[in-house]
This record gives structure tokens, C-alpha cells and sequence, in this order.
């Protein structure tokens, strides 16, 4: 689509903003538009989904028939059946009459399902027939009604997490997901945020008659590298408040810092920026843990070598690391390598360990000494389950057993590191013997 076209959809349906991604996530709507093709929009809570349903249906050969946007979230699961696809008289309690169903009345029409990944597995099944065959059957009747209606979903879940987790049935999303669409979020769009922020600033104060905000160059900056978790929602609700409460028209940082919360301030996921570094981009934050877990290993590989050359440099026998185990605070000969190993376990993990007891209780002496630099373990070749069995083990280890500080230190919760123990075969932990 041209940039007048562009202006044009973006002037009809108020849409404000000169991203890339969102002129990507129009263009895509405009172009699907005149098909009858299922649509899937994804992006975070408070994004403006719901606008791109509207802008699919004003440009298709729909547009005179029937549009409805139902909430999926907001049904309960005893009714859904019935709201979508109709109920016939006395199929259940509370049934004095027959109704007719979403599919039923938007005949002809576009139906925009918002929230679908909250769908029961059972409405999910009868939304793929809907969807194959175009026929459904109220609830209660055995009577099968065709319909004619275009469906347009969205959703702010990471759908192919509730499909493996099976929350949500592979075949729908693959029908759902026909053509996708992804509205960037408010973050991603910075250039956007003054933009957006002076339209609340003007609505409001054309509302209530009273005169406009104004940003300071500072002000500006602070709102652009706020973190704003609930996208334009959130940004909408902040120009509110502050242009009800405030009576200094002038915005100024430390005037916007009372509105935006502080755990946000300039937030920037730290996993994602570490990785980033490194040319890499993920889809979700499990893909972050995952490297995360992997880049843990080896420095676990790397402990282990450093281990393995302080031995050999200072000729320590296994009597003597029995001795530096029983004793580690007492004055020997091999103090100084003991002090060492402190040091370098502290600027490498940077974490707080006592003594060299901590790495000698970790670290078979045998396999330090027998370590080879050629031989080294492969952090690609490991499975998931093993870095996470080995994690758990080790920070089990380093809590003496306790699970409630294994837990926590963790940051998991006590039911699933039991669930994980269990899982694992770790309630026992093995202990080493010395030949």
C-alpha cells in the first residue's frame, strides 16, 4: 500500500503512529482484507488489536454484513458454547428458549474473537469444524446449520507454549493462522509515544475545557525509555491522570516520575540486552532462559579448568584436598592456593562462598586432574533436562538440602522443585567416596 493509503486507513480509524511495524501490521490487514481468509493477530496486552478486526472487515466485501467482537476471556466456560453457537429450549438449566449463537446471527458477517487462546478445548473442537466446514450445531440440538462468517482472532498468549503444553489444540492455530499479523508493542515504537501522548493530551483537554499539556525536552526522552508494559493502554491512562490532576500545564521529568512506576523506569529486560550483544534475537523469554542456562555451563566448564591448573600448578595431592575439605580455614601450605581459588570464584560467579569447601564439595579431585582442555564438555550437545537436573543439584548442594532455600534460591516455588526432585530422582543425592 501507498503512504497516502496508509494515511488514509490510519485518518479513518484513528490510528496514530509512524513505525514501521505498525505500517507493516496495516498494510498486511488491507491487503487480507478482501479475502475471506482466517486471520490471527498477536501482540501484548493494550497494543490496539482490536482496531485491525475493524479495518479487516471495512475492507472486505463484508463491510454491509454484521460484525461482532466477543471477548473469549470474558465468558464463562459453562456459557461459551451457548453464546457462540446457539442453544435450543431446556438443553440446560436456565434454558427457557432458544438462542441463537454468534455464528447464527453474524451470518454473512466478520466475527472477531479476542482473547481466542482462553477458548475450553471443548469450544476449541467446535470452533475448527466452524472453521473446515462452515457447519455447527447448537447446544442441546442435533440439527447442522451452515454459516457464512469470516473469523478474525487475536490473542496475547504465546500460542505455540499453550500448544505444547496442551492448552490449546495445534490444528486450530494452524487454521487461525492462516495470515498473522503482529502489532508491535508501545516499546518498540518509541518514535510514536509524543505522538500518541499530545492526541490524549488534545482529547482530554477539548473534553474538559481546560488547557493542553506540554512535554519539556527532558520529559520527552523520560517518557520515550519508559519500559510501558501496558502499551498504549497504559500511556492512554497516564495523559489522563496527569492532565486532570496537574495544574502546571508544563510537563516536566520530575512531574512524569510521580505517574510512571519506578520498577519500569528505563526498563530493559537484561537477559534479552545481554543476548542481543550477541547478534541473536528470541520469541520468547524461555529461549532467553535457555541461553542463559547454556552460557551457566560454561562457566561451569571454565571453574573447572581454572580448578584444574591451581592444582597442578601448586602439585596439591588428593591427601591434601581431603585436608583443604576438612579444614578450610586453617593456616597450611596451601593457603595461598586456597585463597586463590576464593578469589577466582568470587570475580567469576560472583557470588559469596566461605571457603574452598564450597568448589572442592562440587568438584570430584579425580576429574580436575584427569580434566582435559581438549575434552571439554560441549554446552550444545547437553539436553535441557540435564543443565536443569544439574542446576537443581548443585544449588541443593550449596543449601545443605533444605528445599525451601533451594527453592527460593531457585526462584521457583516448593511444590515444583518437589515436583522437579521427584522427577529427577534428587530427594537422595549421592555421596562421593574417596579411593
Amino acid at each position: 500500500m501507498n503512504e497516502l493509503g496508509l494515511q488514509t486507513v490510519k485518518q479513518k480509524f484513528g490510528i496514530i503512529g509512524t513505525s514501521p511495524a505498525l505500517h507493516r501490521a496495516l498494510d498486511v490487514a488491507v491487503q487480507v482484507a478482501p479475502t475471506d481468509l482466517s486471520v490471527l493477530i498477536t501482540g501484548e496486552s493494550g497494543v490496539g488489536k482490536e482496531v485491525f478486526p475493524q479495518v479487516i472487515h471495512a475492507y472486505s466485501l463484508r463491510k454491509h454484513g454484521p460484525y461482532f467482537a466477543i471477548n473469549c476471556g470474558a465468558i464463562p466456560e459453562g456459557t461459551i458454547d451457548s453464546e457462540l453457537f446457539g442453544h435450543e429450549k431446556g438443553s440446560f438449566t436456565g434454558a427457557n428458549t432458544e438462542r441463537k449463537g454468534y455464528f447464527e446471527v453474524a451470518d454473512g458477517g466478520t466475527l472477531f474473537l479476542d482473547e481466542v487462546g482462553e477458548l475450553p478445548l471443548s469450544t476449541q473442537a467446535r470452533l475448527l469444524r466452524v472453521l473446515e466446514t462452515g457447519e455447527f450445531i447448537r447446544v442441546g440440538a442435533s440439527k447442522v446449520q451452515k454459516t457464512n462468517v469470516r473469523v478474525v482472532a487475536a490473542t496475547n498468549v504465546d500460542v505455540m507454549q499453550a500448544v505444547s503444553e496442551g492448552r490449546f489444540r495445534e490444528d486450530l492455530y494452524y487454521r487461525l493462522n492462516t495470515v498473522p499479523i503482529s502489532v508491535p508493542a508501545l516499546r518498540d515504537r518509541k518514535q510514536d509515544i509524543p505522538l500518541l501522548f499530545r492526541k490524549f493530551a488534545a482529547d482530554i483537554s477539548e473534553k474538559y475545557r481546560m488547557p493542553p499539556l506540554r512535554l519539556t525536552d527532558e520529559a520527552r526522552a523520560m517518557l520515550c525509555n519508559y519500559y510501558w508494559n501496558g502499551n498504549v493502554r497504559q500511556l492512554k491512562n497516564v495523559t489522563e491522570q496527569i492532565s486532570i490532576i496537574e495544574q502546571n500545564r508544563e510537563i516536566t521529568p520530575d512531574i512524569l516520575r510521580h505517574y510512571l512506576p519506578e520498577n519500569e523506569m528505563g526498563r530493559t529486560p537484561m537477559l534479552w540486552q545481554r543476548n542481543n550483544t550477541k547478534g541473536k534475537t528470541f520469541n520468547s523469554e524461555r529461549e532467553i532462559l535457555y541461553e542463559v542456562l547454556f552460557d551457566m555451563k560454561k562457566d561451569v566448564n571454565d571453574l573447572k579448568k581454572l580448578v584444574h591448573n591451581i592444582i597442578n600448578q601448586n602439585n596439591i595431592s588428593p591427601e591434601d584436598m581431603q585436608l583443604i575439605k576438612q579444614y578450610p580455614e586453617e593456616t597450611t601450605p596451601y593457603a595461598t592456593p586456597v585463597r586463590t581459588l576464593q578469589q577466582v570464584n568470587t570475580s567469576a560467579k560472583n557470588e559469596e562462598h566461605d571457603s574452598l569447601a564450597h568448589i572442592v564439595d562440587d568438584l570430584d579431585y579425580q576429574e580436575a586432574v584427569e580434566y582435559n582442555e581438549n575434552a571439554d564438555i560441549q554446552v550444545q550437545g547437553n539436553t535441557l533436562q540435564e543443565v536443569e537436573k544439574e542446576m537443581i543439584r548443585r544449588t541443593l548442594i550449596e543449601n545443605k538440602g533444605k528445599r525451601n532455600a533451594t527453592a527460593a534460591a531457585l526462584n521457583i516455588s516448593e511444590r515444583t522443585l518437589y515436583r522437579k526432585l521427584k522427577e529427577y530422582d534428587l530427594f537422595e543425592p549421592k555421596k562421593k567416596t574417596n579411593k
